[in-house]
């Protein structure tokens, strides 16, 4: 008699005035043993609740969000930042912490529920100050017709990329704008 056998012999349940026999032992036993293994899993799960690969882009749910020296509360606040749906690259995941890192390279750590899958991007931040409009085409193609022209540094959602170029929204217009003029999404990257 195993060990597992020998717990539950003394258990002994009736049903209908029926004792139940071995298989629901062996049943019960299973599920004994699963148990604390599902329990394990689904810590882990809340630990790491989206299980995607590092590097990648996400954006703020809210604002004004709290950039960390280290991953906790009793951490120093190094950066506040004051807008909803910046983009942001996580590079690093220690529990519920995210280190990320911003468009200027500045790097930090983030609770994870301050942070949203939904893709967003800026464009072209390094050109800020610069005297340059970037275009949003109403198609893909390079020659189609501007439907809105972007300072440097505008925060874009990202509905999806080709791995040239991206469809993007900003205020109330849809377009396309070329993905090297964005940062929030990696060179070649595609995706809807």
């Amino acid at each position: 008699m195993s060990l597992i056998h020998r717990a539950l012999a003394p258990l002994r349940f009736r049903v209908r005035n029926r004792v139940l026999t071995k298989p629901l032992l062996v049943a019960l036993s299973v599920l004994a043993l699963a148990l604390p293994v599902a329990a394990q899993q689904a810590n882990e799960d809340a630990a790491d609740p989206d299980r995607l690969p590092l590097p990648r882009f996400v954006s703020f749910k809210s604002e004004p969000v709290n950039l960390r020296v280290g991953p906790g509360r009793d951490f120093p606040i190094a950066w506040r930042y004051a807008k909803r749906g910046l983009p942001m690259e996580i590079i690093q995941e220690f529990e519920q912490w995210r280190r990320v890192r911003d468009s200027e390279g500045s790097e930090g750590w983030v609770y994870y529920s301050l942070l949203s899958g939904q893709r967003t991007a800026l464009a072209a931040p390094w050109r800020k100050g610069e005297d340059v409009k970037l275009n949003v085409r109403r198609a893909a193609a390079a020659e189609s017709a501007p439907v809105a022209l972007l300072e440097p540094g505008v925060v874009v959602r990202v509905e999806e990329c080709t791995g040239t170029v991206c469809r993007v929204q900003v205020a109330d217009r849809t377009g396309w704008m070329d993905q090297n003029q964005l940062w929030g999404v990696y060179p070649g990257e595609s995706f809807r």
